[in-house]
Formats: C-alpha cells, structure tokens, sequence
C-alpha cells in the first residue's frame, strides 16, 4: 500500500481513536471506520487502475447496503474524514471535502440543477455538519464552520460561523467548532 494512502487511512482512523490501536480496537472497529477505510482503498486504486480498485469497489459497494453510507468514489476528501454514526449519508460525486469534516446521520450533500448555484458544494477544513442536514449547490462553506442539525444550506458561507435553520441564518462564531471536532489532524 502506497504511503499516501497509509497516511489518508491513518488520518481517518487518528479522528476515531487515539493512536497506535490495541489488538482489541482493531478487531471491533465501527462499521462507519471500515467503510471509511474500504473506501479511501477503493477510490485509491480505482484512480490507478487495474482489478484492485475493482475488487474494493465490489466490497464497498456490499458494505454500503449494510452502513447506509453512499460516498462516491469521484469524492475529493481531505485527511481526517469523520463520520460518527451508522445511518443514512448521501454526498454527490463531484462534492469536495476539507481536512477534518464531521459527517453526522441523515445527511444529504447534493447537486442543484438550475440557477445561479447550479453545481455542488465545496467544503473547507474543520467543518462540523449535524444530523440531517442538507447541502445544495455551488457554495462554497468556509474554515471553522458548524452547520447544525436539520439545517438547509443553499448559500456561501463564510469561515468562523454557525447555521442554524430552514433557511440557513449564519452567526459567525470565532472557534465555532471548538469541541465539536476532536483529534485534529
């Protein structure tokens, strides 16, 4: 396995544990981590070519109907990916992902259609998003930001701020994530 790779894995799995794992942390990873680490595998090698990136995708794809957890493997992520429960997370292909982004249940990140925002999101770095919340468009979401739960963000939003409701309401925040995202890398 490439260093790169190792290092995406380990980045993932530092956000989940505190590192190095015991033998018995190992052994009952959450569901959620091994997906995370099937996946990164499967869009590695799938980039590269070849039966590897075949047969990863194969087992994701099983490990998906299990998790609930359909992250394509055109998704740009950045190290630290975190998703802290099993349940339903849906991002689009295109979307892009910062260094330590929280992925809570029930969340959509999606395409819109038409319109000025016609596109996917771009999220930035240390980017908290809560339970069922929804992410739509051509936006851009800032450094340090915390989308609360069943938020509906169809807007820019700026580092350092919290959104709350349907429609989003930003509050900038310094330190917004403060606590919310552990075991940054």
């Amino acid at each position: 396995m490439n260093k790169e790779l190792k290092d995406l894995i380990a980045s993932d799995r530092k956000r989940c544990y505190d590192l190095p794992l015991s033998a018995k942390e190992r052994f009952f990873f959450p569901l959620q981590m091994k997906y995370l680490t099937l996946w990164r595998k499967a869009a590695y090698y799938r980039r590269k070519g070849g039966l590897l990136g075949t047969f990863y995708a194969l087992r994701l794809e099983k490990l998906s109907e299990r998790t609930q957890i359909q992250i394509p493997l055109e998704v740009t992520a950045g190290p630290g990916l975190y998703i802290g429960h099993l349940g339903r997370v849906i991002l689009h292909p295109d979307t892009v992902l910062g260094k330590n982004v929280n992925l809570s249940t029930g969340i959509t990140i999606g395409q819109a259609n038409r319109g000025s925002k016609k596109g996917t999101p771009v999220i930035g770095d240390n980017v908290w998003i809560g339970t069922n919340a929804v992410i739509v468009g051509k936006v851009k979401i800032g450094n340090d930001v915390m989308i609360a739960p069943n938020a509906y963000v169809n807007t820019d939003v700026p580092d350092h701020s919290i959104v709350i409701g349907n429609p989003a309401v930003i509050h900038h925040k310094e330190n917004a994530t403060d606590g919310y995202i552990n075991r940054q890398v």
